[in-house]
């Protein structure tokens, strides 16, 4: 059975498509066969992405290692069982249909609570929360005292993955692998990322996932959005010098795909 990834977060902006976009370029690029799905059937960052990517393609005559992206199947609703939920259905035929062709099938969910998402959590057998590195995206996972920074609970996201693991758990299925990242970290030991990663600290042994670091806020990730391109496909591009900031960069991805621990990947790019 492929490997599910899911990226969720309920708080737009914290650079979860981008996230999405490079983890599952990196396994295309080291050989993996990839599925991807986006479930934002709004917004469609991802699916995006991939479109801008087979563009340029197009344009310049080139291919580049691609996930095979899909985009969710409609459902006759005489097909439904009774009180079966189209969206779900929806989503079981779209992972089925990649399943067979994959190693790995990347999920970017939207950022905001629907039923695709809560589905998609239950999925999931690496989970990947990217967070912008500030309280405010902390409220995402827990809530907290503003006089002693401590933890005073779990938020309602928080409360999803539990219920999704749940799930799992009762249908007898590995538990989920979370990863919270910090993204956009600042280049800085500002007194308030201590504060932060502190807190996270804290919060991840209390309701269990691990803590990584993410992308350092660079102007390079909304440069490559229009081209679909990822920081690893820079020198085919005809890039034939890095300057040091993107070098940083492919390091942040690199360090981003071994922390993750997927199974059968070997980081070698």
């Amino acid at each position: 059975m492929a490997h599910i990834i899911v990226f969720g977060n309920e708080k737009g902006g914290s650079g979860k498509s981008t996230t999405c976009m490079h983890v599952a370029t990196a396994l295309a690029r080291l050989g993996h066969r990839v599925g991807g799905l986006d479930l934002d059937v709004r917004q469609r960052s991802f699916g995006r992405y991939i479109e801008n990517r087979r563009a340029w393609m197009a344009r310049n005559e080139r291919d580049l290692p691609t996930p095979d992206y899909r985009e969710l199947p409609e459902i006759d609703p005489a097909t439904l069982q009774p009180n079966e939920n189209p969206f779900d259905a929806r989503l079981s035929a779209a992972v089925s249909a990649l399943e067979p062709h994959s190693d790995f099938i990347v999920i970017d969910c939207p950022g905001s609570h629907t039923r695709l998402s809560q589905v998609a959590h239950s999925l999931a057998d690496t989970l990947v929360t990217p967070l912008n590195d500030s309280f405010v995206d902390f409220d995402l996972l827990a809530r907290i005292d503003p006089e002693t920074n401590k933890v005073k609970g779990p938020s309602i996201y928080s409360e999803m993955v539990w219920n999704a693991r749940q799930l799992r758990a009762q249908a007898g299925l590995k538990p989920i692998d979370w990863i919270v990242l910090r993204n956009r970290l600042g280049a800085q030991q500002m007194h308030n990322k201590k504060k932060v990663g502190a807190a996270l600290e804290d919060l991840s042994k209390r309701i269990g996932f691990r803590v990584a670091p993410g992308f350092t806020e660079r102007v390079i990730f909304r440069e490559l959005f229009p081209r679909g391109l990822t920081l690893l496909d820079l020198k085919d591009t005809g890039v034939d010098q890095l300057n040091l900031s993107n070098i940083a960069a492919r390091q942040e991805v690199r360090d981003l795909m071994t922390e993750l621990r997927l199974p059968g990947v070997t980081v070698g790019f």
